[in-house]
């Protein structure tokens, strides 16, 4: 009987993370074999361009620097204070003593019994717990670029440019994945209503990823040949 209750939750919910978890795989090989096919690869380079222009010219755009990597501090800011937002509030309904499923009961489908109400939550909880650690993180390797980036070049610097580059690529990496852990959550707290609805908008984010993470068909021709021009140059 009880696996009747909670068959379409242990179903349907872990299906819907297995499809994220395979499309971001599979975005992350792409990102390695083939970069300029996708958004953070072509996003990488530029990064990478950039703080070579900022240092090599730092006198004249140390400032504008230190605003476009402040903006990036924020976004970020804003992200960790969202996700824990979202904990604190879903750490007060599972200490709660008011029970939320009562009258959600006979309208979903799937479990509702205290243990299974228990697990949504921390599920949930878990992923937006995650998406705080990273985006903190992410801040916090954001700002060492902010010092080092105007960093003077001088010979006995160990602060190089390729150095300041692998810095603000973990900061950027980590705010990539803590966003993925913040949209991957999204979908859970609809887990509440039952897992049909978790299982459609996981699946429904799929094509949306993709639409945001690779280049369009009809200019991947044009950012392969300029990205030949610049490693040849390089």
């Amino acid at each position: 009987m009880e696996w009747r209750k909670c068959y379409l939750d242990v179903l349907l919910v872990p299906l819907g993370l297995f499809f994220s978890m395979v499309y971001h795989a599979w975005l992350w090989h792409k990102v390695r074999t083939q970069p300029l096919s996708t958004i953070i690869g072509i996003n990488v380079t530029g990064r990478r361009f950039w703080v070579l222009a900022m240092m090599k010219d730092n006198d004249k755009k140390n400032i504008l620097a230190v605003q476009t990597l402040r903006n990036a501090i924020m976004g970020a800011t804003l992200m960790a204070t969202t996700s824990i937002l979202l904990c604190s509030g879903l750490a007060a309904v599972i200490s709660s003593t008011y029970s939320i499923k009562k009258p959600l009961t006979d309208t979903i489908y799937g479990a509702h019994g205290e243990f299974m109400m228990a697990l949504k939550y921390v599920t949930i909880l878990l992923f937006f717990l995650f998406s705080f650690l990273c985006h903190s993180l992410s801040i916090r390797f954001v700002n060492q670029a902010n010092f080092l980036i105007n960093t003077p070049q001088d010979p006995m610097n160990v602060a190089t440019p390729d150095y300041v580059v692998e810095v603000l690529e973990k900061g950027s990496m980590l705010n990539t994945v803590g966003n993925r852990l913040f949209y991957t959550a999204l979908p859970l707290l609809l887990w509440i209503f039952g897992p049909v609805l978790v299982f459609l908008c996981s699946i429904t984010l799929v094509p949306l990823f993709y639409n945001l993470d690779f280049v369009p068909p009809t200019r991947k021709g044009k950012v392969n040949e300029i990205g030949n021009r610049e490693f040849e140059s390089v």
